[in-house]
């Protein structure tokens, strides 16, 4: 299965008014987060299918694809590296991780970031040093702030949630709102985990948190105890 046959089957799947909506739908337009993002109207399951289709594609024609203009076609190399660290050794994993750091500017979208830095970066990630991620926490970059918290994921399924607390508390602040939403979704898939672990971080935080980000973190408590956080009662 050659990168050109996969060139191909993605032309072949194009959709131009699925691409319209996605325009919109991912924010493209002049001084929105997507900006400029070009789609094709290929949807999540097909890119899926050729990501395992053409699992076997080199590095090399992975960053080909990465770099490309069109966002699906960038997804698409993604979930190849997503495939390939599945089946992988550790040297492998530890190439694929670091492919992925080292090109991580053209993750930039929350869809990119959300199907894989839990699967690459948080699993490597699991036993080792996680400097890099608070580092990321800090950046000036908003996706790489949600690859930041995104890569933590994979330590909250496995019920490690320390990390995930902290990098929480250093985005606390921050000024977006895709931020707020991704923080927010963490801390309630602590709270699905360890209700008491997120409790305790909420009720001492969740009257400085921007408003999304509690909505989302509370999203399944008892409706008593959810309006209770939203009034500030707690």
């Amino acid at each position: 299965m050659s990168l050109s046959e996969l060139k191909k089957e993605i032309k072949k799947n194009a959709n131009p008014v699925k691409a319209a909506g996605l325009q919109r739908f991912f924010k493209t337009g002049p001084g929105e987060y997507g900006q400029g993002d070009k789609f094709l109207g290929i949807m999540v399951p097909v890119q899926r299918l050729l990501a395992k289709k053409y699992i076997a594609l080199s590095l090399p024609e992975i960053k080909e694809l990465l770099y490309s203009d069109t966002h699906e076609i960038r997804l698409i190399a993604l979930l190849i590296l997503v495939e390939q660290y599945k089946k992988a050794d550790d040297h492998l994993r530890e190439d694929i991780f670091t492919f992925y750091h080292l090109h991580r500017k053209k993750i930039n979208n929350w869809d990119l970031v959300d199907l894989t830095a839990d699967r690459i970066s948080g699993s490597y990630l699991m036993d080792k040093d996680k400097t890099l991620l608070y580092k990321l926490a800090e950046s000036n970059n908003l996706w790489e702030r949600r690859i930041a918290v995104m890569s933590t994921f994979h330590f909250i399924k496995n019920k490690s949630f320390g990390d995930s607390l902290r990098i929480a508390l250093i985005l606390l602040n921050d000024k977006h709102d895709l931020i707020h939403k991704a923080v927010g979704w963490m801390l309630r898939e602590i709270g699905n985990r360890n209700i008491n672990t997120e409790e305790i971080f909420l009720k001492k935080h969740y009257k400085k948190m921007p408003r999304t980000m509690l909505r989302y973190a509370i999203e399944k408590f008892p409706e008593k105890k959810r309006l209770a956080y939203l009034k500030g009662t707690i």
